[in-house]
This record gives structure tokens, C-alpha cells and sequence, in this order.
């Protein structure tokens, strides 16, 4: 799945041990860009933190999996993201156009057309 937003909050990298080895994750926070924007948080974990470039305030894509997991009869969900582009801006939406040269053509009666 993909998203797209704004980063409002990047956490400190937490990190623990547990049967497995050593571990490490970092939660962030995207708002999406819509009508009726909505607050997102993401982890992180492993390598992958060496992968979030971006600042708050910047506008990313983001790639990532959603996975469900039970514990004592409560479930939890997180969005465990896998990969995060900048989006880039470009300076102007309109096209650029080339700069006139020449002369205004004249009409019929001698004069350039123009009303001044």
C-alpha cells in the first residue's frame, strides 16, 4: 500500500532485547493530503530506520504493509512502513513560455491594434 502526506512528528529510536537479539524501532506521524486529512503513524524497524531522510514537514510517500497481531484476547494493528520518498516540488505548475521577439503585426488601417 502507498500514502502520501506531510510529516507532523518523527519519534526517537526505541530500542530492547527480547529472545530474538537485539532490537530497534521509530514511530512517525504523516497527515494525508485530502479534502478531510487524516493523522497517520508509521514504524519503522531495523535497517529501515536509516531509510527516513525526511524532516518534519516534508512531503513523503510512503510503502508499507499492514499487519494485525493478537495478545490475551486484545488485537493490534500497525502500519509497518518499508520505504519513504520525498516527494520533490517542481517551482511552477504553468508552463514556461518562450520570450516574444519581433514586431506586433499591423492592421489595415496602420496602427499596431492596441487601444493606448
Amino acid at each position: 500500500m502507498e500514502l502520501n502526506g506531510k510529516i507532523i512528528l518523527i519519534n526517537p529510536v526505541v530500542s530492547g532485547e527480547s529472545k530474538n537479539g537485539t532490537w530497534k524501532k521509530q514511530d512517525f506521524v504523516i497527515e494525508t493530503d485530502s479534502q478531510y486529512p487524516k493523522k497517520v503513524c508509521f514504524t519503522l524497524w531495523g535497517d529501515k530506520i536509516n531509510k527516513l531522510e525526511a524532516v518534519v514537514g516534508d512531503k513523503v510517500n510512503v510503502s508499507f504493509d499492514v499487519e494485525s497481531k493478537e495478545s490475551n484476547g486484545r488485537w493490534f494493528t500497525e502500519a509497518r512502513a518499508w520505504m519513504i520518498k520525498k516527494e520533490t516540488t517542481s517551482k511552477s505548475s504553468e508552463p514556461e513560455l518562450p520570450p516574444f521577439y519581433g514586431e506586433l503585426p499591423m492592421v489595415e488601417d496602420g496602427t499596431d491594434g492596441l487601444p493606448f
